[in-house]
């Protein structure tokens, strides 16, 4: 017992290794019972049978060649045992292929009843004795092919072999000693069953970098993304359709996916194992259906001897709909395309023959218009292209036969706006939409779109590994447990955290608004109200100052790595940011006459021109191995389609003649005004609980310099500086000055004190404070006011009730634009009713009264899932009525529900909602979360104060978290 339990520990503590979220059967220490399987310069052997499948021999091969790049010394393939007397062996085969593993069965030296007849699973146990003269072997047996094949390159994964040790260059950890635990790990059968990726949207930067490296689409490339799938326990492909044909480019490309274990496919526009540029044309069933009938037959006949899933139906050519399809000629397609798989396959009916059929864009019409679908067939659910999936089974479809799958988007090329270049994925997004499909039985297939492939490195291994196993993934703060293991794994434990939660926060960036959307515009108001354009600037340079500080302390190796999969996408993303802001900045300084606005749009073209220089660096790394992998353009989109090129937003310059009113300028948070010149604007009023500062520019409108002095008229507001001297264009033409209060000395209630702004010579400008000296009661926990809007993160709720039936509400880390969300688990629960339903309340204190007081219900960009029944939350004030809120209109499925474009644009569904009178004093805000699938990731109650921006009003002071 004491021994088991020894193992045990070591399994919890040896994060080396882990396969994420896989339990671990390696150690590299010497431990009880466990069997050595290194030693310093002899090469292990790896035993595979002869008969056995060419994907396994292919994986055995790669793992002896990784047990080289980890200790030093390459393992050795071999089929026989003779020779090995006494040697530590590796055992590796598929139950019914490898007369090895049979007889290791029948012996009874073997178990495999936890896997036998099951898809795609494996166990892996230290064998005593397995054949004469070896002591002792790893033996990894496999229910079947891809069964064998994981088991295998689980070993790598353990040993130190990233997936990605190739596509991005994570280094192997080298180990000295390497030990396998006297343990029995069985594994399998996988979460979903069919689980892959599709290349597309591939030009300009994949088609380019394949051309400079292999020519075409060939088995030489395809042979290094089946590889990687595999590592990262996928099976199934879609290959890139825009100038590639699969099967035509190379003839081994069809023979290599089955070799190697991968199940083709096709994407949804492209029927029967045919590519899109294979088409004939007219593509047109109703007035060309005889050469249509011969197109799908030939790609059946090509493709029939290997492993495919089939894709049926059909679209109308270009990847759009069809001008002369309806719902009954596409059933007329479908049912023709089961007759000759039927013939072909010599099968009297399709129940183990794999088959899709995707329900996108207009197809779902057909759909929800009462097409009937054979039950053999997959239905392939679609999300929106951004993210947000359209529909999942109702209760009454989570029986068929062919089950249902999802088909998901990490690229894609259309409206509102391609997004093409680096990653742009909300990692705890993905979760929420896809734990989701887990639990509506949405299991059959998923499939990604992933663009290019190299730069969604994470998100792709996130979505994969949750196919895999989505038993790690049931809590809502899984996606933070699983970028910790990811991180550990790619660069080590010692920046494991730190790159957690830089990639979080990464994704809480980005989801605001993809770069192919950012233009001035997000930002316009953002640079005069809540100083939100500069702070949003100045999270991203936060970002990556930490992300370099990583970099920084891995060595040169890991570096390469670190680079491509974190510090680039930061880096990069920055200065996408900083040009934008700094053009918008730069557009309201120019209405202020600011000197500063020259400098800006030097900042401008400076930050622009660095983008191609990270660009180069990053083209240039490993003397050039991913050269052309940036090559999309990013910058001067105008519609959704790339623009030619990129290009810079346009900036100003202004004239150096000051205007009449003087060379000193002053402004200040939340107004445009220039003074003097314009009406001095009344400074935002300041209370004890104000979050942020407040602050006053001083600045330069013309040639020239000026000094100044700044006099509050009371002794208990202070300001820093408290003097100083613009100047232009030597010195300095901006000064930003800071007020603080003295709380302690100043009078109790309101007042307003008055900040002169001296200028040597000149008119002064006299700016009004407004404070409120009050004390919020001790005991009370909660957000504070602050002129006008209480702003609130899900996660600081003051209480939580459960449901009637066991539903709860949670919170999702690092989701939405901010900070949380908050969401209805189970995902199963059925729809709820306000008197059972869960609920979080969260507390505020008000500090002025409104007569119409507004909650603003920030919410996730996504779908009514089931059409009967919607997302709904309901909201209340204190003890009133609770309103109830369906936030996403319907629609017909395959078109998008109205203000679909604003909140995919903007990373947020916004709700306003009158909640009634709000006095002075201490409140709450009562939240229900009514259907599963409604996430909020923000309120804000607006008491009048609430001023127009982005994100909405910085968070609120709180008391008591």
């Amino acid at each position: 017992m004491k021994l088991i339990v020894f193992i045990i520990s070591l399994i919890t503590c040896s994060r080396d290794a882990l396969a994420i979220g896989q339990p671990a059967s390696l150690v590299f220490t010497e431990t009880i019972g466990a069997l050595k399987l290194s030693d310093t310069g002899s090469a292990l052997p790896i035993i595979i049978d002869t008969k056995d499948w060419p994907g396994v021999v292919h994986a055995g091969n790669d793992l002896a060649n990784d047990f080289g790049l980890v200790t030093g010394t390459k393992g050795k393939v071999t089929t026989s045992t003779s020779g090995l007397s006494n040697a530590t062996v590796i055992i590796a085969g598929t139950i019914g292929k490898s007369s090895l593993i049979d007889s290791l069965v029948s012996s009874g030296k073997l178990e495999v009843a936890a896997i036998k007849g099951k898809w795609e699973s494996f166990t892996s146990q230290v064998v005593s004795d397995p054949v004469q003269g070896i002591q002792s072997a790893l033996v990894l047996a496999g229910s079947d092919k891809r069964g064998t094949i994981y088991a295998i390159y689980d070993i790598s994964e353990q040993i130190g072999v990233s997936p990605w040790y190739w596509w991005a260059n994570v280094p192997p950890k080298k180990k000295t000693n390497i030990y396998a635990l006297p343990i029995t790990k069985s594994q399998g059968p996988p979460t979903i069953k069919y689980r892959g990726i599709f290349l597309n949207d591939e030009q300009p930067a994949l088609t380019n970098w394949v051309r400079a490296n292999y020519g075409k689409y060939d088995s030489r490339f395809h042979a290094k993304v089946f590889e990687l799938l595999l590592r990262l326990r996928a099976n199934y492909f879609w290959p890139a359709m825009w100038d590639s044909k699969f099967y035509v480019d190379d003839s081994k490309n069809g023979p290599l996916a089955d070799e190697m274990g991968i199940v083709m496919g096709t994407s949804h526009t492209e029927p029967m194992a045919r590519a899109d540029k294979e088409k004939v044309k007219p593509w047109d069933w109703k007035n060309n259906q005889n050469n249509l009938k011969k197109y799908m037959q030939d790609g059946l006949t090509r493709a029939k001897s290997w492993e495919t899933l089939w894709t049926l139906g059909m679209r109308g050519d270009g990847d759009t709909a069809s001008p002369t399809l309806d719902a009954k000629s596409l059933v007329d397609v479908i049912n023709y395309q089961q007759s000759i798989l039927k013939s072909t396959l010599g099968l009297s009916n399709l129940s183990g023959v794999p088959q899709m059929w995707c329900v996108y864009k207009e197809v779902g019409g057909y759909y929800q218009a009462g097409m009937k679908i054979p039950d053999d067939v997959t239905i392939l659910w679609s999300d929106d292209n951004s993210g947000n999936i359209q529909r999942l089974p109702l209760p009454s479809e989570v029986n068929r036969e062919g089950g249902a799958g999802v088909y998901y988007h990490f690229d894609y090329v259309g409206d509102p706006r391609n997004y093409k270049w680096i990653n742009t994925i909300q990692l705890s997004k993905t979760w929420e939409q896809m734990h989701l499909a887990w639990q509506r039985n949405a299991t059959e297939i998923w499939i990604v779109n992933v663009g290019d492939l190299k730069p969604l490195e994470l998100p792709i291994s996130h979505f994969l590994d949750m196919a895999y196993n989505m038993a790690p993934f049931t809590s809502p703060s899984s996606t933070d447990t699983w970028l910790n293991a990811w991180a550990t794994r790619e660069f080590g434990l010692g920046v494991a955290t730190g790159t957690a939660e830089a990639m979080a926060t990464y994704g809480k960036l980005i989801v605001r608004r993809k770069y192919e959307l950012l233009n001035r515009a997000p930002f316009m108001l953002s640079t005069v109200n809540y100083d939100e354009a500069e702070n949003v600037l100045n999270e991203w340079g936060a970002l990556q100052n930490k992300a370099q500080a990583l970099y920084g302390a891995l060595d040169a190796e890991t570096q390469i790595a670190f680079f491509e999969m974190v510090l680039h996408p930061i880096m990069a993303g920055r200065i996408v940011q900083q040009v934008y802001i700094n053009a918008a900045r730069n557009s309201a300084y120019a209405t202020q006459k600011r000197m500063s606005t020259s400098k800006l749009a030097d900042d401008v073209r400076a930050a622009y021109a660095q983008d191609a220089v990270v660009q180069k660096r990053y083209h240039g790394l490993l003397n050039g191995k991913w050269n052309h992998m940036m090559d999309q353009v990013h910058f001067g989109y105008t519609n959704w389609q790339d623009p030619g090129s990129n290009s810079m937003p346009s900036v100003k310059t202004i004239g150096t003649t000051a205007p009449s009113a003087g060379i000193l300028g002053v402004s200040v948070q939340n107004s445009a005004a220039s003074t003097p010149g314009d009406t001095a604007p009344t400074l935002s009023g300041m209370d004890p609980y104000t979050p942020e500062n407040r602050t006053i520019d001083i600045y330069a409108r013309g040639s020239g310099s000026m000094e100044f002095t700044i006099t509050p008229s009371v002794s208990y507001v202070k300001v820093n500086p408290s003097s100083g001297t613009v100047s232009y264009p030597s010195g300095t033409s901006d000064i930003r000055v800071t007020i603080s209060v003295d709380w302690t000395s100043a009078p109790p209630g309101s007042s307003t004190v008055v900040i002169s702004v001296t200028p040597k010579t000149g008119t002064p400008v006299k700016l009004n404070l407004p404070l409120n000296k009050l004390v919020i009661p001790a005991e009370f926990k909660g957000y504070i006011e602050s002129n006008g809007a209480i702003a609130i993160e899900m996660q600081h709720f003051r209480s939580r009730t459960p449901g009637a039936d066991g539903s709860t509400v949670e919170i999702i880390p690092n989701y939405g634009r901010t900070h949380s969300g908050l969401t209805l688990m189970s995902s199963t629960a059925s729809t709820q009713t306000l008197a059972s339903a869960p609920k979080a309340i969260y507390s505020f204190y008000a500090l002025t009264s409104s007569s119409n007081a507004k909650a603003l219900v920030y919410l996730s960009p996504s779908f009514n899932v089931n059409p009967s029944a919607p997302l709904k939350y309901a909201i209340a004030l204190n003890q009133a009525s609770p309103t109830s809120v369906s936030p996403v209109p319907s629609t017909t499925l395959g078109t998008m529900p109205g203000g679909w474009s604003d909140s995919v644009v903007n990373g947020a569904r916004v709700v306003s909602t009158n909640i009634g009178k709000v006095d002075p004093g201490k409140h709450e805000l009562s939240l229900w979360l009514l259907e599963p699938g409604t996430v909020v990731h923000r309120l804000v109650v607006d008491l009048g104060g609430v001023q127009s921006s982005y994100l909405g009003p910085p968070e609120s002071t709180k008391l008591g978290f």
